[in-house]
C-alpha cells in the first residue's frame, strides 16, 4: 500500500520520430513538464510509454537497441554506461526530482548482441537507476484483415517480476501484454504494492475491446491501483497507438483519462481508497 498520497503523471507522449536523437529531447522536455505539476497535482511519479525512444514495430528494434548492463545486485554507474536514453532519464529524474518510470525502450544484451529485450528502467528522484523490467509476455497476434505483430521474432521475453521500493511505497512495473496475465499484479498485491504501473501500446484492434477492461479487472481483483501509460495516437506511423493512457482505482473506476492526443494525465493515488477522485488532463 502507498506509505502516504501522491500524485502521478502519465505522459502520452507523441511525436515520435525516426531520430533517436529528438525523441530523446522531446520526451525530456515531456517530463519536466509533468513534474512542474499543473497548480492542482505535484507529482512525485512520472511515467512515460512503451518504446518512447524509437517507432514501434519489430523492424525497428534492433537499430534503436541500447546496451544497459544493469544487475540488480550490482552498483551502476549510469555514466559509465553506454545507453544514451538511461543517461537522458536519469538527467531528468535528478534535475525535476521525480520517481520516473521510463516508459520502455529496446534493449541489447552486452553478453549476446543478437539478444534484444523490451526494457522499462526506473530511476530515484536522485538520478539513480534503481531497477529494471523487462517485458516478460511478448506481443504475438495475427488477426486476418486488421493486424498482424510478431514481437518474439526479435525480442526475448524478460524472466523476473519487478517491484520498486519508493519514499511514497511499493510500485509493481510490466509493460503492455503483461496486463494481460494476472499474476503479475496479484504477486504484487500481496508483496505491499501501491499500484502496478504498465507502459504499453496497445493498438486500434485490441485497445478499444481491452484496454480499459484489463486495467479495470487487475485493479478490482487485487484492490490496487493499475496505471497505463500509452504513445499518443499517430495514424502516419506504422503502428498506430489506441492512447487512452489511464489511472484506475482500486474499486474499478477510471478516475483519469486522456483521449488520443499527447496528453499528460494527473491523479492522486491515495493511502486509502476515496470515491472523490475527479479526472483532470493537461494538453
Amino acid at each position: 500500500m502507498a506509505t502516504q498520497s501522491f500524485d502521478i503523471a502519465l505522459i502520452q507522449l507523441g511525436n515520435v520520430t525516426s531520430s533517436k536523437e529528438k525523441n530523446l529531447q522531446h520526451a525530456r522536455e515531456m517530463v519536466a513538464k509533468a513534474a512542474a505539476g499543473d497548480g492542482s497535482f505535484k507529482p512525485r511519479v512520472v511515467v512515460l510509454p512503451e518504446c518512447f525512444n524509437s517507432p514501434y514495430g519489430v523492424k525497428y528494434f534492433p537499430e534503436y537497441a541500447e546496451k544497459i548492463g544493469f544487475k540488480n545486485d550490482q552498483p551502476y554507474d549510469v555514466e559509465k554506461g553506454e545507453s544514451e536514453s538511461v543517461k537522458m532519464l536519469s538527467s531528468v529524474a535528478k534535475e525535476t526530482g521525480v520517481w520516473l518510470i521510463g516508459g520502455s525502450i529496446p534493449e541489447r544484451d552486452t553478453s549476446d548482441d543478437k539478444v534484444l529485450y523490451n526494457t522499462s528502467t526506473i530511476y530515484s528522484p536522485e538520478g539513480k537507476l534503481v531497477g529494471i523490467h523487462r517485458k516478460v509476455h511478448l506481443f504475438d497476434i495475427d488477426i486476418p484483415g486488421k493486424i498482424t505483430f510478431q514481437e518474439s521474432k526479435v525480442l526475448t521475453g524478460g524472466s523476473q517480476l519487478t517491484q520498486i521500493d519508493t519514499d511514497v511505497g511499493r510500485l509493481g512495473v510490466g509493460i503492455c501484454y503483461d496486463v494481460r496475465f494476472p499474476e503479475l499484479a496479484m504477486v504484487a498485491a500481496r508483496q505491499g504494492c501501491a499500484a502496478m504501473i504498465y507502459p504499453g501500446a496497445f493498438n486500434l484492434t485490441t485497445g478499444p475491446l481491452h484496454w480499459e477492461l484489463l486495467a479495470r479487472g487487475r485493479a478490482v481483483d487485487n484492490q490496487i491501483y493499475i496505471a497505463m501509460c500509452s504513445p499518443a495516437r499517430d495514424t502516419s506511423a506504422d503502428y498506430h497507438a489506441w492512447g487512452h493512457s489511464m489511472l484506475v482505482d482500486p474499486l474499478g473506476k477510471v478516475v483519469a483519462e486522456a483521449d488520443e492526443n499527447e496528453r499528460i494525465v494527473y491523479a492522486r493515488i491515495g493511502m486509502t481508497l476515496s470515491l472523490s477522485h475527479s479526472p483532470f488532463i493537461l494538453g
